[in-house]
């Protein structure tokens, strides 16, 4: 059970705020006494933001629980209908929104077809999304707060400002996250595919409760990127743009890659490169079942991708592990589900560790959320990470 510290300064209020709602989040329900214990916070400090989170409406307590000696304890839980949140996601062919819950929950969901979907032609269907997601679910619009978006793109200096083009032509330079929040009236968020799926992972997957994890997102229609969480922090970089992972070169002098480098490692375990080896040309226009399908009927093309994929994967999840020494490597991203646990699977056995006898409470590498809501349901956990997640940039004392 990881410890969160807090600090009972006046001016970290906020913080404090944060680091309750964290704990009850992540291993609640809590009673108050659990929570001063888990945060360090006095006594007093915890009662005080409970009783304004339950005012809120963030938190919700349960029926009292009866001790053996001494005052009924109540524990509380993070209540779902506290807020909500809008993810969107832009795609070849269709735009596509979800309203989701304080704990994740898909509330309501539009999906709408774009042809060719350049800034002009689709700006207006992503707000008429939001727009329409509001009325297609009941709920109190005070509580909304906010849409996420996740685009696959690098950063510039004010965020990202562009989508891959190789992805969606006739997007780069353009802001999409202040073009929307113009139209849309409320806070908008924009991160890139894979943090965006690390933190839906951190809030509501596998990553639950972990402080040190790599997420690697193998997107169904592109390559592969990593978001990290390291010592509870999320980890972005000096630029942003930690995390580009399918440009580190595993094989000197190999296949010629989009960025103009040789043997880098998109190039040999991307999903794109799979379906090649496949003959899948049509992989984002096929539904679940049908591509799961395809997959497992891949044959020896799925044979010969994996047998030149997993050696180049297994040397970066070594790399990963001495450079950063995560609790795990979680696996995800819009990749069909099947193929990621083919992939998975081929990986065995893995590297030895540096120290193999260490005990670990996570598996080295774990599967978390795959298919093609993967980025959406990370796009709305956004405005949530922002609004509830402890800031640490605050002064925390150690605990303990």
């Amino acid at each position: 059970m990881k410890a969160i510290s807090g600090t009972n300064l006046e001016q970290a209020k906020s913080h404090n705020r944060r680091v309750v709602i964290e704990a009850v989040r992540t291993n609640g329900p809590l009673s108050r006494a659990a929570i001063a214990r888990m945060t360090a916070l006095t006594a007093q400090t915890v009662s005080n933001i409970v009783e304004e989170l339950e005012r809120s409406h963030l938190l919700v307590p349960a029926e009292a629980q009866k001790l053996a000696r001494g005052q009924p304890i109540i524990p509380y839980s993070i209540n779902p209908a506290g807020a909500y949140s809008i993810g969107l996601e832009l795609g070849r062919q269709r735009a596509s929104g979800v309203l989701t819950d304080l704990s994740g929950a898909v509330c309501a969901r539009i999906e709408r077809h774009v042809k060719h979907p350049d800034p002009q032609r689709a700006m207006p269907v992503l707000q008429s999304i939001v727009e329409d997601i509001q009325q297609a679910f009941v709920f109190d619009r005070n509580r909304l707060l906010g849409v996420g978006m996740a685009l696959p793109g690098r950063y510039a200096d004010g965020g990202i400002t562009s989508l891959s083009p190789q992805n969606l032509p006739g997007w780069q330079d353009f802001p999409v996250g202040h073009e929307l929040e113009q139209r849309v009236k409320v806070p908008v968020l924009v991160e890139n595919d894979a943090t965006a799926a690390a933190i839906g992972e951190r809030l509501h997957g596998v990553a639950r409760g972990l402080s040190s994890f790599v997420y690697l997102f193998l997107a169904g229609g592109g390559g592969i990127g990593a978001g990290m969480f390291l010592d509870g922090h999320l980890y972005k970089g000096s630029r942003n743009n930690a995390g580009e992972i399918g440009h580190i070169i595993v094989e000197p002098h190999g296949k010629l890659c989009s960025c103009g480098k040789r043997g880098c490692l998109d190039r040999y375990i991307s999903p794109t490169v799979a379906y090649e080896f496949m003959g899948i040309t049509n992989a984002e226009e096929l539904s679940s079942d049908d591509l799961d399908a395809r997959i497992a009927g891949g044959g020896e093309g799925l044979d010969a991708w994996l047998d030149q994929a997993v050696q180049p994967l297994r040397q970066t999840l070594d790399f990963l592990e001495l450079a950063f020494d995560p609790q795990t490597i979680v696996f995800g991203g819009s990749i069909s589900t099947s193929l990621m646990r083919r992939l998975a699977e081929r990986l065995e056995p893995l590297h030895v560790p540096i120290d193999p006898n260490r005990t670990r409470s996570v598996p080295r590498v774990m599967i978390g959320m795959t298919g093609k809501d993967t980025a959406i349901l990370g796009a709305a956990a956004l405005p949530i990470f922002s609004e509830t997640n402890p800031r640490f940039d605050v002064l925390q004392k150690p605990v303990g």
